[in-house]
C-alpha cells in the first residue's frame, strides 16, 4: 500500500488547527488569569468553565480513541458481541452518579484535585501511597492512546507508529504544557466537533458498509451465524459474574480520577457542574451508536471479497483495527480519510487530559504539600509543567511497546477501582474514618487485586474464588466478580480499623503513646498545614461562590 498523500494533509491540518486552538486557548487564559491563582487558573481554569466548554471537553475526554475502537472491536469479536459493550452505559451511569453524589461534597470545600479530601482525613503519608496507583494509570493511559492512534494511523496511511505516536504526544504535550486546562478545554471542543462531524463520516460510510456486495445484512446477522457467530453476542450463565464485576468496574470505577473532578471542579457553578455531567452522560452514550454499526457491519462481510482477503482480521489476531479497517477496505477513500478524523480527535481529547491530570497531582498534591511547602505559585506551575514533559515523554516511550501497555493499563486502572473508589467514599461520606483503617484497606485492597492475578500479563492466581477460574491462554483467569468484592471488603476495612482504632485509644486499651496519628486528639499529625495550606491557595472566586 502506498503513502496516502490526502489522508496526511488532512491529518496535518487537524494537528495544526489543534495545536493553534491550544495557542490561543493558552494566551486567553493569561489574558483572563488577572486578579485569579496561576495555578488554579492551569489545573482548573480558574473555576470558570461555562456550560458550552464543560458539555464538550467533558464528553471528549470520555469519548476516546480507546472507546471508539474498542466499542466496535468488541462487537466485532465472535466471542463477545453487544452484549459485552458495557462502556457507552457503564460511563453514562458514572457520569450521572458522579453528578449527582460527588459535586456537592467536593466544590463545598474547593478541592483543586481529587488527592485532597484523601490528604485532608489521612494525611500527606497516606495521600502519596494513594497518588501511585492513579499515576500509573494516567500514564499507562497515555501511552494506550498514542500506542492505539500510531496503530490506526499506519493502517490508513502507511505509515511508521513510531512518527505518528511521537507527532501525536508533542502536540499534546506542547499545548497542554502553555494553557493548561484553558488549552485542553478548548481543544477539546475542536476535536469533539471533528469526532461529531467524522462520526457523521461513519454514519455516511454505513450506508456504503451495508450495499457492498461483500456484506451480509446486520439485521439477519444479529441473531444467525453467518460469517462468524451472531453479533448481538451472547452472556452465558457461567460468564454472568465477570460480567456484572467488569460493569461495577465501568460505573464506580470511572469515578475515582481527576481527569473525572478536574470538570467538577473546574465548572463556573455546582448547577452547572452537575447539569454538564448528567448532559455528557448522554452524549457518550450516543457517540457509541456509530462504532456498534461498524462493529456489526465488520462481523456481517465476507473478507474474501474485499481488498482485505483472507484470514479475516480476527484471524490475524487484528480484531482491536475494525473500525479502521471498515472504512478502508468498505468504503471510499474519503471516507476512511474523515473517519481517521474523529479517531485522531477522540485520541487526543483523551489524552491531554490524562496529561495534564497527572501534573496536576503531582504539582498541587506531592511538590506543594510535601516537598515544598511553602513554593510560591509560580514554582508551582513550573514543577507542574516540568511533571507533564516527564510523564509524556515517559508515556510516549511506553506506547512504542504497545504490547504490554494496554494490560498494565487494565491492571492499573483495577487498583484504582479497588484501593481509591472506597477511600474516597470514606474520606467523603464517612469522616469518622482515620488513617489507621485507611492503611489497613490500602493493605487489604492491594493484596487481594495482586493475588487475584491477571492472565494478560500472566500473573496466576494465588486466590481462587468460588465461582473457580477458567484456563485463557494458558493462565487460570477469575469467573467470581472479585474486583467489586476487593472493593466491598476494602470499604469495609476502612470503617471497621477505623473505628476500631479510635474505641482501642479511648478506651485506653492502648497506650496514648502509640496513637502516632493522633486519632483521639483529632486531626492526624500526619497531616500538616492541611487547612492553613487549603485557605492559603482558595481561589477568589470559590470564596465568592461560598459567600453567595
Amino acid at each position: 500500500m502506498a503513502l496516502n498523500i490526502p489522508g496526511l494533509v488532512s491529518l496535518s491540518v487537524f494537528f495544526t488547527l489543534t495545536l493553534a486552538t491550544g495557542i490561543w486557548a493558552s494566551w486567553k487564559s493569561r489574558k483572563d488569569q488577572q486578579n485569579r491563582n496561576p495555578t488554579e487558573m492551569a489545573m482548573v481554569g480558574g473555576r470558570n468553565i461555562n456550560v458550552f466548554i464543560g458539555l464538550f471537553t467533558a464528553t471528549a475526554t470520555w469519548v476516546g480513541g480507546a472507546y471508539i475502537n474498542g466499542t466496535a472491536e468488541i462487537v466485532y469479536l465472535p466471542s463477545k458481541g453487544l452484549l459485552w459493550v458495557q462502556a457507552p452505559v457503564g460511563f453514562a451511569l458514572s457520569l450521572v452518579i458522579g453528578g449527582f453524589f460527588f459535586v456537592n461534597p467536593m466544590r463545598s470545600k474547593n478541592y483543586v484535585t481529587v488527592m485532597d479530601p484523601l490528604q485532608e482525613s489521612y494525611g500527606n503519608m497516606m495521600g502519596t501511597l494513594l497518588f501511585i496507583p492513579p499515576l500509573l494509570g494516567e500514564v499507562f493511559w497515555f501511552a494506550a492512546i498514542l500506542a492505539s492512534l500510531g496503530a490506526t494511523m499506519s493502517v490508513i496511511l502507511d505509515i511508521g507508529g513510531s512518527l505518528a505516536i511521537t507527532v501525536s504526544a508533542c502536540t499534546v504535550i506542547l499545548y497542554t504544557l502553555l494553557g493548561g486546562l484553558y488549552s485542553v478545554a478548548y481543544t477539546d471542543v475542536i476535536q469533539m466537533v471533528f469526532i461529531t462531524l467524522s462520526l457523521a463520516s461513519p454514519w455516511i460510510c454505513i450506508p456504503f458498509a451495508l450495499v457492498n456486495s461483500a456484506t451480509e445484512s446486520i439485521y439477519y446477522t444479529a441473531t444467525h451465524q453467518s460469517y462468524q457467530d451472531p453479533w448481538i453476542g451472547k452472556v452465558e450463565k457461567q460468564y454472568l459474574g465477570r460480567w456484572l464485576d467488569d460493569f461495577f468496574y465501568l460505573v464506580l470505577g470511572s469515578i475515582p480520577w481527576q481527569t473525572f473532578f478536574q470538570r467538577v471542579l473546574s465548572a463556573a457553578s455546582t448547577g452547572q457542574a452537575k447539569l454538564i455531567f448528567y448532559l455528557s452522560g448522554l452524549g457518550c452514550f450516543a457517540m457509541a451508536i456509530p462504532s456498534v454499526l461498524i462493529g456489526a457491519v465488520a462481523a456481517s462481510t465476507d473478507w474474501n471479497q474485499t481488498t482485505y482477503g483472507l484470514p479475516s482480521p480476527f484471524e490475524r489476531g487484528e480484531s482491536a483495527m475494525i473500525l479502521p479497517l471498515v472504512l478502508q477496505h468498505l468504503c471510499p477513500a474519503y471516507i476512511s480519510i474523515t473517519g481517521l478524523g474523529a479517531i485522531a480527535a477522540a485520541a487526543m481529547s483523551s489524552a491531554d487530559s490524562a496529561l495534564l491530570s497527572t501534573g496536576s497531582m503531582f504539582a498541587h498534591n506531592i511538590y506543594r504539600k510535601i516537598l515544598r511547602k511553602k513554593a510560591s505559585e509560580t514554582e508551582v506551575l513550573w514543577a507542574m509543567r516540568s511533571s507533564m514533559l516527564l510523564f509524556g515523554a515517559g508515556a510516549a516511550g511506553l506506547a512504542f511497546s504497545s504490547s504490554s501497555v494496554y494490560d498494565l493499563w487494565f491492571l492499573s486502572g483495577e487498583l484504582v477501582y479497588a484501593l481509591l473508589f472506597p477511600q474516597l467514599c470514606c474520606a467523603l461520606f464517612a469522616p469518622s474514618t482515620n488513617t489507621y483503617g485507611s492503611a489497613a484497606g490500602f493493605l487489604v485492597g492491594l493484596l487481594l487485586r495482586l493475588l487475584a492475578g491477571e492472565p494478560a500479563l500472566g500473573i496466576p492466581p494465588v486466590i481462587c474464588y468460588p465461582a473457580a477460574c477458567s484456563l485463557v491462554n494458558g493462565t487460570y483467569s477469575q469467573l467470581f466478580p472479585f474486583k467489586t468484592f476487593t472493593v466491598l471488603l476494602t470499604l469495609g476495612t476502612i470503617l471497621s480499623v477505623s473505628h476500631l482504632a479510635k474505641a482501642l485509644f479511648q478506651r485506653n486499651l492502648l497506650p496514648r503513646s502509640w496513637d502516632v496519628c493522633n486519632v483521639v486528639g483529632g486531626a492526624s499529625i500526619l497531616i500538616p498545614l492541611q487547612q492553613v495550606e487549603k485557605q492559603e491557595h482558595l481561589p477568589t472566586t470559590a470564596l465568592e461562590e461560598n459567600h453567595d
